[in-house]
């Protein structure tokens, strides 16, 4: 028996694609050290266009999902400060690219959620043109984290940005939220289902998580956090 970030899952003995892509729903590695000091993180800056983006000599990680699939929530939950990130009751209300600093290790950018939003269709397009350039002129990410929610099938939108990182070799790790909706049970299904639904690389890293307040434990995030600092401070 192997752990997902508090989920056990059961190991398999066939060899078929579809076991190779559930072992990669596992996680192993266990470490004491953190490079980062998540206590530590602050808000940077807030970016309404690609000029405006800070300097990218410290190691980038992104932010990436739908609308309301708890981006802002993650920071909070990161950096154990519920006023760290705003937490919009509206779906596709952020329209920027939110900075934070992580203890000066790297930085963290929160880009506007795709998929549904009550912005104008204008503003909309606004969204995807940003986060499209973002990643056109944007050369030194690290490390992207896209978040799916696990309560549902992934979007078209979810599926595209997947194609996208897996196209342009960038490194990813797939982060499932809002954990704490479900049982341990459902957790586990939705996991299968998300491992047939979903094209990941071999080699991915594979995170479920809560961030809720309410959740004092907010499953996986210390999982999280141990490998965001082993991937961006390996060097």
């Amino acid at each position: 028996m192997r752990t997902l970030v508090g989920f056990s899952l059961n190991n398999r003995t066939n060899t078929d694609r579809k076991t190779d892509k559930t072992d990669k729903l596992n996680t192993v590695n266990r470490v004491i050290y953190m490079a980062i000091n998540y206590g530590k993180i602050r808000h940077l800056m807030t970016c309404g266009s690609i000029k405006d983006l800070p300097d990218d000599k410290l190691p980038e990680i992104v932010l990436a999902g739908r609308s309301n699939v708890g981006k802002s929530s993650l920071v909070n939950a990161l950096g154990s400060n519920r006023k760290l990130a705003r937490v919009s009751q509206t779906p596709g209300k952020t329209q920027q690219i939110i900075y934070f600093d992580m203890d000066g290790q790297a930085i963290l950018a929160d880009l506007p959620g795709y998929g549904f939003s009550k912005a104008s269709k204008d503003k909309s397009r606004g969204f995807s043109e940003l986060c499209d350039n973002y990643f056109r002129v944007r050369k030194g990410i690290d490390l992207v984290l896209l978040l799916i929610d696990i309560r549902h099938e992934p979007s078209n939108d979810d599926i595209g940005m997947l194609n996208f990182l897996n196209s342009a070799d960038l490194p990813y790790f797939l982060v499932f939220t809002k954990c704490d909706k479900l049982s341990a049970q459902q957790v586990r299904k939705q996991l299968q289902m998300m491992s047939n639904c979903l094209d990941f690389k071999e080699d991915a890293r594979v995170f479920a998580v809560s961030s809720s307040e309410t959740n004092p434990q907010k499953s996986g995030i210390n999982d999280l956090k141990q490998a965001i600092s082993d991937e961006v401070c390996k060097d």
